[in-house]
């Protein structure tokens, strides 16, 4: 009676063969695992992109340093990838943009101890122009934040900040600070001593920080 053991050479081709099915098998479990990392990768990306952040960075200037700290704010929220930045004086800003943005951040001269008429004007408008009223505050929990720029050491910089966040409070929206305990400041003497790298740090870190709180908390919204 004939042996049903398989020949070597016939043992070989179906070793060879099992070998071949396994690689084809790996191989195609691979391009599957690449795929979903390529697909999984894409949808983040679409997330992120989808997670922008409105950041509107308003200010009066007329001898230029409070534009100078404004430009350093916007550096600093740049930083975040998720930022679309604006930048303007307070008298350029439309209704449509204020009720659109995530953050607002405001900065004025100091005037008499407090801030700038112009900038006190832009608030006005809040709700003569863009219809901000209660009991609805169209501006609640959008981050605030605020800086200033002032000829003294003690010549009311902190009150100045103080009636800007006043502003953003009554209007229900979410302030935060960074540079020092009420927002960042600059000394410029009469009018002509430059802002100094420092002053401009702290705007910078200003920004980043709103920023920063902006993307956590409109996230948070989403989730």
């Amino acid at each position: 009676m004939p042996s049903r053991n398989p020949t070597p050479n016939r043992r070989r081709i179906e070793t060879r063969m099992d070998i071949s099915n396994q690689t084809r098998i790996t191989v195609l479990c691979l391009a599957m695992l690449l795929v979903c990392g390529l697909a999984l990768t894409a949808l983040a990306q679409g997330s992120q992109s989808s997670q922008k952040i409105k950041i509107l960075i308003v200010y009066h200037s007329r001898g230029g340093h409070t534009a100078e700290m404004a430009k350093a704010v916007a550096e600093g929220a740049r930083k975040n990838p998720q930022a679309e930045i604006s930048v303007k004086p307070v008298a350029e800003v439309k209704c449509a943009e204020l009720l659109a943005t995530d953050a607002l951040v405001v900065g004025s001269p100091v005037y008499w101890s407090n801030m700038a008429g112009e900038v006190k004007t832009f608030f006005d408008r809040f709700s003569t122009e863009c219809g901000v009223l209660p009991p609805t505050f169209q501006m609640r929990d959008k981050i605030g934040a605020a800086f200033v720029t002032g000829g003294e050491t003690s010549s009311g910089k902190e009150i100045a900040l103080m009636t800007i966040v006043a502003a953003m409070l009554g209007n229900r929206m979410i302030v935060i600070s960074e540079g020092q305990a009420l927002g960042a400041a600059a000394t410029t003497g009469e009018g002509k001593a430059p802002v100094t790298e420092k002053e401009l740090d702290e705007a910078r870190r200003l920004g980043e920080r709103v920023a920063q709180i902006t993307a956590t908390l409109k996230r948070g919204k989403k989730n």
